[in-house]
């Protein structure tokens, strides 16, 4: 009966182990994947600032080439 009880123990004790280190593997994987959606993000940012200005630009060349019409 003892040695059931201790058998049982140390399962528990090795799946306690394990979960453990699974937890620790998937924070590990979250802080991973949260870094690459920062990056992303970051990205995504640039590339919309590059739109506005392009799109500034383009705006501003139209407007000029408007003016040139009308002389």
């Amino acid at each position: 009966m003892l040695q059931a009880f201790q058998e049982k123990i140390s399962y528990a004790v090795e799946k306690v182990k394990a979960l453990k280190e699974e937890k620790d593997n998937l924070e590990r994987r979250i802080s991973e994947l949260e870094e690459v959606f920062r990056l992303k993000d970051q990205e995504i940012e640039r590339i919309a600032s590059e739109n506005s200005s392009i799109r500034s630009q383009l705006e501003s060349l139209l407007n000029e080439l408007k003016s040139i019409e009308l002389e």
